[in-house]
C-alpha cells in the first residue's frame, strides 16, 4: 500500500485511514466482498498502531462500507450499490470538511452548560432579563398599531428605523450620516461576518486585539485570513503596533472596540484614537469599530467613537441593541461609505432576504420613543450595583490571589490569576461548583486570566458565583 497518513494533519489517524479506504472503494481500488488487509498487517504497513485501524475499520463497519466476521477478516460489503443495502453518507467527514470552522470546543461546552444546569452565569455577554425593556415593548405593541408591510422589506433594512437610528447616534454618539450609509444587520456578529466575507481574500492579513472577542471568533480562519495581535493595556490598543505589523505584514483591515473593551473593560485614550486614524489615512488600512457597550458608561459620559472623529470615510462602524436593550431582538447596523453598505447589503440578501420585519418594527418604536431616554439611565445604574457587587466580593473572598481593571462601563471583568492552573480543570471544577465562567485563553493569547461578565448575573447572585469560584479554584490549586 503506497498511501501513508499524514502525521501532520490534525485529522485523526484513523479518520484518515477510513477516509482513504472509503474513497478506494468508491473508485474501484478496493472491489465489492475483496478482502481488506488484517488489522495487523494493515497496521504495520501504515506504521500505527493495531488500535488506530481497529477504530477505522469499526466506524467502517458502523456506515455499512465493510463486514467484519471473527475468523473471516475484514471485507468491502457485497452489496455496497445494491438495492437491498441503504449506504448512509458519511456525515462526520462532511461535519469535518465543511469550510466555516465550527466554535472552539471550550465555548461550545460552556454554552452547553450554561442552557444545560442551573449555574449561575458569568460568561454570557448579555443583559439579565430584569434590565430587559419588557414593559416598554408591551406598551408598545398594546398602544401603537401594526401597519408595516409583511413583504421583503429594503435591502438596506426598514426605512424608518434607519432614519430613527440616523437620529440616535447623532444624539448619543454625535455620529452624523444619513440612512443610506447604513445596514440593519442580525446583531453586530452577523456584521463582522459580512465584512470579512465581502471586503477580505484569503491570505489578507487583518489585526485584532489581543485579548478580545475578535479572537475567540473561527470566522477569520474560516475566510483564510491571517491574523496578528495588538496587545491590549489600560489605554486599549497601541497605534504604534499597528504601524510595526504594517511593516511586516502589510495589514489590509484593523478591528479596534475602543470602549469598555471585551473582555478588558479598558477605554482607548482620546490620543490613540487620533493616532489610529491618523494611521488609517496613512497607510489606507480601513478600521472596523466595533461598538456594543459606549452608552454603558456609568457615569453617563459617552466617549468620541472613532466613526464620530473620522473625517475621510475610514471607519466602519458597528453596533446594536444587544448590550443595550435585548440581546434576542437581533438587531444590529454598519454605517459606511454607500457602495460599501451596498455590497454587504447584497450578501445579506443572499443569505436571508433581508432582515425580518417585526424586531426592526419594535426596535423602531423603541428607538424612537422617551422609553430609550429612561432605559439607558436604568442599565447605567444597574450595571454598575453589578459591577460593584463582583469587585467587593472578589476583593473580600479572594484577596490578592486575583488582579483585575476596574471598568467604568460595559459589562466585562478580566481577571489575571496564578497561570500555572490549568483552564480545563478550573472550568470543569467550577461548573461541578455551579458557576460558569470564561477562559482567558478562549479569547486572548497570554495565560492566567479569566472573564467574569456580570451583566447577566442577578443582585444577590453574582456574589455566590464568586463563592463558587474562589471554592473551585482552591481545589484545582491545590491539585
Amino acid at each position: 500500500m503506497d498511501w501513508k497518513p499524514d502525521r501532520n494533519d490534525k485529522k485523526p489517524i484513523y479518520k484518515q485511514i477510513v477516509e482513504y479506504i472509503d474513497q478506494g472503494i468508491s473508485s474501484g481500488l478496493f472491489p465489492a466482498d475483496s478482502l481488506l488487509p488484517s488489522e495487523r498487517i494493515l497496521a504495520k504497513e501504515l506504521g500505527v498502531n493495531r488500535s488506530t485501524v481497529v477504530s477505522a475499520y469499526e466506524e467502517l463497519q458502523a456506515l455499512g462500507i465493510v463486514e467484519r466476521k471473527k475468523g473471516s477478516g475484514t471485507r468491502v460489503s457485497t452489496d455496497i450499490w445494491g438495492g437491498s443495502h441503504k449506504r448512509v453518507p458519511n456525515w462526520g467527514r462532511y461535519v469535518e470538511d465543511g469550510s466555516f470552522l465550527p466554535n472552539l470546543p471550550l465555548v461550545q461546552k460552556i454554552r452547553t452548560e450554561i442552557q444545560n444546569n442551573n449555574l449561575v452565569n458569568l460568561a454570557s455577554g448579555e443583559l439579565s432579563a430584569d434590565m430587559m425593556p419588557t414593559e416598554a415593548f408591551q406598551n408598545i405593541f398594546s398602544s401603537q398599531p401594526f401597519l408595516e408591510s409583511l413583504g421583503y422589506d429594503h435591502p438596506l433594512g426598514n426605512k424608518a428605523l434607519r432614519h430613527t437610528i440616523v437620529s440616535h447616534i447623532r444624539e448619543y454618539k454625535k455620529i452624523d450620516t444619513d440612512a443610506s450609509s447604513i445596514l440593519i444587520t442580525s446583531g453586530a456578529q452577523q456584521a463582522l461576518h459580512l465584512i470579512v466575507e465581502c471586503l477580505l481574500k484569503p491570505g489578507d492579513a487583518v489585526a485584532i486585539e489581543d485579548p478580545s472577542y475578535c479572537y475567540s471568533l473561527p470566522l477569520f480562519q474560516s475566510a483564510g485570513l491571517r491574523t496578528f495581535l495588538l496587545p491590549v493595556d489600560k489605554q486599549g490598543a497601541n497605534p504604534e503596533d499597528l504601524l510595526a505589523l504594517h511593516k511586516k505584514h502589510r495589514i489590509r483591515m484593523v478591528f479596534l472596540n475602543p470602549d469598555y473593551q471585551n473582555p478588558t473593560g479598558s477605554v482607548m485614550s482620546i490620543s490613540r484614537r487620533k493616532k489610529f486614524l491618523e494611521l488609517s489615512t496613512e497607510l489606507g488600512i480601513p478600521i472596523i469599530e466595533d461598538d456594543p457597550y459606549s452608552l454603558t458608561s456609568y457615569n453617563g459620559e459617552v466617549n468620541p467613537t472613532l466613526k464620530s472623529l473620522d473625517t475621510n470615510g475610514n471607519v466602519l462602524y458597528v453596533s446594536s441593541l444587544s448590550k443595550i436593550v435585548a440581546s434576542g431582538l437581533r438587531i444590529g447596523w454598519i454605517i459606511g461609505p454607500p457602495q460599501v453598505i451596498q455590497r454587504l447589503a447584497d450578501a445579506k440578501q443572499q443569505v436571508d432576504f433581508g432582515h425580518s420585519i417585526f424586531p426592526q418594527w419594535i426596535a423602531n418604536e423603541f428607538l424612537g420613543s422617551e422609553y430609550i431616554h429612561s432605559h439607558i439611565k436604568l442599565i447605567r445604574t444597574q450595571l454598575k450595583l453589578r459591577r460593584d457587587e463582583i469587585v467587593l466580593s472578589l476583593e473580600e473572598i479572594m484577596g490578592n490571589q486575583i488582579e483585575y481593571l476596574n471598568p467604568a462601563g460595559g459589562i466585562h471583568l478580566w481577571c489575571k490569576i496564578d497561570p500555572s492552573i490549568n483552564k480545563h480543570k478550573l472550568l470543569e471544577e467550577s461548573i461541578r461548583n455551579g458557576v460558569a465562567f470564561v477562559p482567558g485563553a478562549i479569547l486572548g493569547s497570554q495565560k492566567g486570566y479569566v472573564r467574569f461578565t456580570f451583566g447577566r448575573g442577578e443582585i444577590g447572585l453574582i456574589r455566590q458565583g464568586v463563592i463558587r469560584f474562589a471554592e473551585a479554584y482552591c481545589t484545582v490549586k491545590k491539585d
